[in-house]
C-alpha cells in the first residue's frame, strides 16, 4: 500500500500540472464575452413623443475556441487529480493503520487535499470564477512536490506523544482550516491583482488581471472561505491544542515554537476578519492581511518544522 500512494502521488502532481498547464493556455487564448448592441424599445402613450429605452445588453454566444476547450480540460484533470490525491491520502492511512496525519509530508498531504475539495467545490458551483484555477493548481503543485522532495518520509507507527485521542480532534480541525485557508489565498491574491489593473495600473502583476473574474467576486469568496475557516482553526489551534498539551505535557501552554507561531497566525486572520467588517478599514488593507496570515501558516508549516526544535518537531515523525 505505501508503494502504492507512492506512486499515486507522482500521477497526482502530474494531473495537476496538466491542469495548470490548461488553466494557463485559457488565460492567453481565451475569448472575453461578447456584448450584443443594445436593442430598445418605444414607449408610446397617447399624444406622447416617442421615447426609446434601452433593454439590457444580451452577449451573444461564444464559440468555444481554444481557449474555452483548454478550460474544460483543465477541469476534467482537475477533478481526476482531486480523486488521485484522495486516493493517495486512503492508501497512506492504509498502509500506516492509522489517520495519515503522523508527520509533515502526510500533514502536508492531507491539508492540500482539503484545499483540493474546496477548490473543486468552488469550481462546481460558481464556473464563472474557473480563472482560480491556474493559481490553485499551481499552489497544489507546488505544496504536493515540496511534500514529496522535502518532507517525504517513509510510512511508520506515531511517535508515542501523538498517541491521544485528540490527535483525531487536534489535527483534523488545523489541517481543514488550513486547506481552506490554502485555497482562500488564491482570490485574495488574485482580487489585489484585479482591483489594481482596474484602477488603472497597467505594470506586471497587475497586467494579469485584464481577463479574471470580477474583483468583488473575488473579494467576497475570501472572506466566505476565511470565515469558514476561522472557528475551525480556533478549535484546533486555541482549544484542543491546549487541552491535548495538558494531558501530554502537564501544561496548557509552553509557548513551543509551533504553538507561538499557531497563536500568531490566529491574530492576524482576527485581525483580518475585524478589518473585514470595519467599513473605515479598505479592502484591499484587509486582504494583504489575509495574505500574511497565509505566509505565517507557511512559515509554521516549513520554518518551524524544519529550522526549529521543540515538542511539536514531527516534520520526520515515523522514521
Amino acid at each position: 500500500m505505501a508503494e502504492l500512494s507512492n506512486q499515486l502521488m507522482a500521477f497526482t502532481v502530474f494531473a495537476y500540472l496538466v491542469a495548470m498547464i490548461c488553466y494557463a493556455g485559457e488565460y492567453a487564448f481565451g475569448q472575453r464575452s461578447r456584448i450584443g448592441k443594445a436593442a430598445s424599445r418605444q414607449l408610446v402613450g397617447a399624444g406622447a413623443p416617442v421615447i426609446e429605452e434601452p433593454v439590457a445588453k444580451i452577449p451573444a454566444p461564444v464559440p468555444a475556441g481554444r481557449g474555452e476547450w483548454a478550460g474544460r480540460i483543465a477541469v476534467v484533470f482537475t477533478i481526476l487529480g482531486f480523486a488521485l490525491h484522495l486516493g493517495t491520502t486512503v492508501t497512506r492511512g492504509l498502509a500506516a493503520e492509522r489517520m495519515p496525519w503522523g508527520n509533515m509530508y502526510e500533514y502536508i498531504l492531507s491539508a492540500s487535499l482539503v484545499g483540493a475539495a474546496v477548490w473543486v467545490g468552488v469550481l462546481l458551483r460558481k464556473p464563472n470564477l474557473r480563472h482560480l484555477g491556474l493559481f490553485a493548481s499551481l499552489s497544489l503543485v507546488v505544496l504536493l512536490g515540496a511534500a514529496s522532495l522535502v518532507a517525504y518520509t517513509p510510512v511508520g507507527p506515531l511517535v508515542p506523544a501523538l498517541n491521544s485521542y485528540w490527535f483525531i480532534f487536534h489535527v483534523s480541525t488545523i489541517i481543514i482550516s488550513s486547506g481552506i485557508f490554502l485555497i482562500g489565498a488564491v482570490p485574495a491574491a488574485m482580487f489585489l491583482i484585479k482591483n489594481g489593473y482596474d484602477e488603472g495600473k497597467r505594470s506586471f502583476p497587475y497586467t494579469l488581471g485584464k481577463r479574471w473574474p470580477d474583483a468583488g467576486a473575488l473579494e467576497r469568496l475570501t472572506f466566505r472561505l476565511h470565515a469558514f475557516a476561522f472557528p475551525l482553526f480556533t478549535f484546533g489551534a486555541l482549544i484542543a491544542g491546549p487541552l491535548w498539551a495538558e494531558a501530554s505535557w502537564g501544561r496548557y501552554w509552553g509557548w513551543d515554537p509551533k504553538e507561538v507561531w499557531a497563536f500568531i497566525s490566529w491574530i492576524v486572520y482576527a485581525a483580518y476578519l475585524h478589518a473585514r467588517a470595519t467599513p473605515s478599514v479598505k479592502r484591499t488593507v484587509a486582504t494583504w492581511i489575509a495574505l500574511l496570515g497565509f505566509v505565517t501558516m507557511l512559515m509554521n508549516l516549513f520554518g518551524v518544522n524544519l529550522f526549529f526544535e521543540g515538542l511539536h518537531s514531527y516534520a520526520n515523525a515515523g522514521d
